[in-house]
């Protein structure tokens, strides 16, 4: 009895075994069919994105989506994120004798991190999934076969447009954020911390650099073109009917986020040791 309960024990561990390797199979043939796929999109929009005919009409209709219906989300977020982190630093530095350095601190995290990082995330969950959605609709309802079909290139009609568009909307949504995170800020130090504005401007802008601005928005231009190009391939490679568009979206926010989050590391790791001034 007690052998046959052992044999059963060790067939259930293979069994666990197997299905543990294939998944971890299936994950990592899903990722390289992503990094292949990804790749070739990249190159090919890269290669058709000077070459005529240009939609410049399409870029800016997707241009004023993303850019100018995104200010109120921007509006709000980056004057809550301001307000929040002067409350945290001055209550917290105050403790220590130290809430006089709150305009400094709080300035140097709203360009460097927090308005490129929170804007980004927004723009991933609004716009991303917008994209990602309106791309496999067309898919899986054949539209895109319709524009090959009329001797037009979908990464033409399709891709660039929402590519450029967010390289131009991101960028001045950040700088948006930063503007309204400062004030939101100000007033925080006005009301509950007892800091002039003029002490606070005073010191913001002797501790803030131009750099400190073109390195946040740096980073954007990265996120932007991963959000854009990873919805766009991502809708162009969907499958499976309206439960397809859905899953497609989910992927788009989930992955788009986790790279913002990865890649804002290894971008202000890149960034201290070459650009960041020394304090």
């Amino acid at each position: 009895m007690d052998s046959i309960t052992a044999v059963m024990e060790q067939h259930t561990k293979q069994s666990f075994l197997k299905r543990l390797a294939g998944q971890l199979g299936n994950r990592i043939l899903s990722l390289m069919h992503f990094a292949g796929g990804f790749g070739l999109l990249c190159h090919r929009t890269f290669k058709e994105m000077f070459q005529p005919p240009f939609y410049f009409k399409l870029v800016i209709e997707q241009a004023y989506n993303i850019g100018v219906q995104s200010f109120l989300l921007v509006l709000v977020t980056g004057l809550a994120t301001g307000s929040v982190m002067a409350l945290q630093f001055g209550y917290g530095l105050s403790k220590f004798g130290g809430k006089l350095y709150v305009p400094k601190v709080v300035a140097l995290a709203i360009l460097r991190e927090m308005g490129p990082v929170f804007t980004s995330l927004l723009v991933a969950g609004r716009i991303g999934s917008g994209i990602a959605s309106e791309v496999a609709s067309m898919k899986v309802t054949q539209q895109i076969d319709a524009i090959r079909a009329l001797g037009t290139s979908p990464i033409k009609k399709i891709v660039i447009p929402r590519l450029l568009a967010s390289l131009i909307a991101l960028p001045i949504l950040t700088l948006f954020a930063d503007y309204i995170g400062l004030l939101g800020a100000l007033l925080v130090s006005l009301k509950d911390l007892n800091i002039n504005w003029e002490y606070f401007l005073t010191k913001s802008l002797e501790t803030l650099r131009m750099t400190d601005l073109l390195t946040g928005m740096a980073k954007t231009i990265v996120f932007a073109f991963f959000i854009s190009m990873s919805a766009c391939w991502k809708g162009l490679n969907t499958e499976g009917g309206t439960q397809g568009v859905g899953n497609t979206t989910t992927w788009v926010v989930v992955t788009s986020s986790i790279f913002i989050m990865v890649s804002d590391f290894f971008l202000t790791k890149l960034f201290i040791l070459t650009v960041y001034p020394k304090y």
